[in-house]
């Protein structure tokens, strides 16, 4: 069985669907806002690779290696991002939470913390993990600052950890955030996204 099943999340200003070709118009434009494939420390897909970028996603679903969701805004009905649960490990109940973004229009709105929020109460829970952990490249630092927002702990660095498309080598930052330390984050993310 995969692990964890799809599910719809839904919360005040955004919901989470699982990601599906029928997203591919909004995201391709979503993604054409701040033009976010061209910054060079992520991978996000050009517009005209989006569908290629979820018909792969989808067959790792399908395969039990991860879950993206297409992050959906209340207000206007359209996919505005992505999210993904993945690095799945069921038998330790571990999951990451990673492969996110945003329209630029939307960055740094309650919907990046709305979309957090639900994922981590999905994953501590329902899902019982004893950790959800985020990863990141060393340069992303508006990445590692909205992590450390949430509450995460940087846990390490893992220097030359992984090949980029143009070869270069990435050092990946790793947070996590424990079950123990799941209370706390979820009292902050909720005043924080009260407080608007």
């Amino acid at each position: 069985m995969p692990w964890p099943d799809p599910v719809i999340l839904t919360g005040d200003h955004a919901s989470l669907e699982p990601l599906s070709p029928a997203h591919a118009t909004d995201l391709a434009e979503a993604v054409a806002d701040g033009e976010l494939w061209r910054l060079w420390y992520t991978t996000i897909p050009a517009p005209d690779a989006m569908a290629a970028d979820i018909a792969d996603r989808v067959a790792r679903q399908a395969a039990g290696t991860m879950l993206a969701f297409a992050v959906i805004e209340l207000e206007s009905g359209r996919a505005v991002g992505r999210t993904t649960y993945l690095n799945l490990d069921p038998a330790n109940r571990r999951l990451e939470i990673g492969a996110t973004w945003y329209r630029r229009s939307v960055q740094r709105s309650a919907i990046n913390s709305e979309c957090k929020l639900m994922l981590l109460r999905h994953a501590f829970e329902t899902l019982d993990c004893i950790a959800v952990e985020f990863r990141t490249h060393f340069f992303n630092h508006a990445s590692r600052r909205a992590i450390e927002r949430l509450g995460a702990k940087l846990d390490g660095v893992l220097r030359s950890h992984t090949r980029l498309a143009d070869g270069s080598l990435r050092d990946t930052c790793v947070y996590s955030i424990t079950a123990a330390e799941w209370p706390a984050v979820r009292r902050h993310l909720t005043e924080r996204l009260a407080r608007g």
